[in-house]
């Protein structure tokens, strides 16, 4: 989501102090006046729309096919609302950007949505942050109601779209973007295409074991999102802490053993910013952990570029030194010489673009 969804604003870039009574449905035109005018000025006219479909809050954006964001629309999803009063709302929102953008110049929609999905069929099969959403037709759904056609990606491929298109991947023809965020996914770009595997499932790194003991995640001990995610970082910190401490030594970001349970990997960040050798350790281990993942990816996939997201992308001084390290004791040397590690370039707005990236690449390519 776009990092200036500030709750109750509507945005403008001539006065970003203008605020309204706090509203549900928000409407945010950044860069309004510049990119009404780039939009008047595209030779064709034509333009995509994105929706962001999230747990929490769902996104409908309108852009061209120079990654250039007209208007945005957020709502709260209010999941218990049923998928289909929620695309109900979206398709309102949609009708509400054609009154002004002329619907005849609308090229195609891309979704963004957790997996699990089919993007063939198009289909949404029941993601853990959309109960209920089982065997939901979305594509059909949206090409039916506008005339177009539509495509969807799970969120880790519409990501991986929009870094390799217009962020940190651009004008490589392998990259694997991961999203190191609350879990661990990744998206692959595979000799200049998107490679979503026979059933969507590709590009899992998450779920790869790398050590018998360890933090869980994606359900299995020791895995790749355990160690590197901030659930797993979590619990990393809450083991780590809770040993120091029983030996004598004193943690100054978690005092007493009852404050371990609510560790975050913020926390740790914080503490590890300001030099703490405890949080210092706990990064370590994720970080040498990443490493590991790391070199796995570039000896079998031989990339020339990994776009890492999220806690990377905030910490990367404190992960860089480990990750380089490892990488040179793992990975193919041949292989590593012609890979960069590189932080995501879109931050916080990567949400913004990667549906609507999903459009523009199903037209494209």
């Amino acid at each position: 989501m776009c990092s200036k969804e500030t709750s109750g604003k509507i945005l403008f870039l001539r006065d970003e102090s203008i605020t309204t009574p706090p509203v549900r449905n928000q409407l945010v035109s950044c860069h309004q006046e510049h990119n009404t005018k780039r939009y008047m000025n595209n030779h064709s006219g034509q333009f995509y729309i994105g929706l962001d479909i999230g747990g929490t809050k769902c996104a409908v954006v309108i852009g061209d096919d120079q990654f250039v964001i007209h208007r945005k629309i957020f709502f709260e999803t209010r999941v218990e609302r049923g998928w289909e009063k929620i695309l109900d709302e979206f398709k309102s929102h949609i009708d509400t950007l054609l009154l002004e953008f002329p619907k005849e110049n609308l090229k195609r929609i891309g979704i963004s949505c957790g997996g699990p999905l089919d993007s063939v069929k198009g289909v949404i099969y029941s993601p853990p942050n959309l109960p209920g959403w089982d065997n939901v037709p979305i594509v059909e759904i949206f090409s039916a109601a506008y005339g177009v056609p539509a495509a969807i990606q799970n969120d880790a491929n519409a990501c991986a779209l929009a870094e390799w298109l217009m962020g940190a991947g651009k004008g490589t023809r392998n990259m694997i973007f991961l999203t190191f965020g609350t879990g661990m996914g990744s998206g692959l770009i595979l000799n200049g295409q998107l490679y979503a595997g026979t059933n969507d499932l590709g590009g899992e790194v998450g779920h790869m074991r790398l050590a018998q003991d360890g933090p869980v995640g994606f359900g299995k001990t020791g895995s790749f999102e355990g160690f590197c995610s901030g659930g797993g970082i979590a619990q990393l910190a809450r083991t780590h802490v809770l040993r120091e401490l029983s030996a004598g030594v004193k943690v100054a970001f978690c005092a007493e053993p009852a404050m371990a349970d609510k560790l975050d990997a913020k926390t740790v960040f914080i503490a590890a910013q300001q030099g703490d050798p405890t949080a210092l350790e706990i990064v370590r281990i994720s970080a040498e952990y990443l490493g590991r993942g790391l070199a796995i990816l570039v000896d079998v996939l031989n990339p020339q570029c990994i776009v890492i997201g999220s806690i990377f992308a905030r910490n990367e001084q404190l992960f860089r030194p480990h990750i380089e390290r490892i990488l040179g004791q793992e990975a193919i040397p041949l292989s590593m010489e012609v890979c960069r590690i590189v932080p995501a370039a879109l931050g916080d707005t990567i949400g913004d673009y990667a549906a609507l990236c999903v459009a523009i690449y199903e037209n494209k390519f």
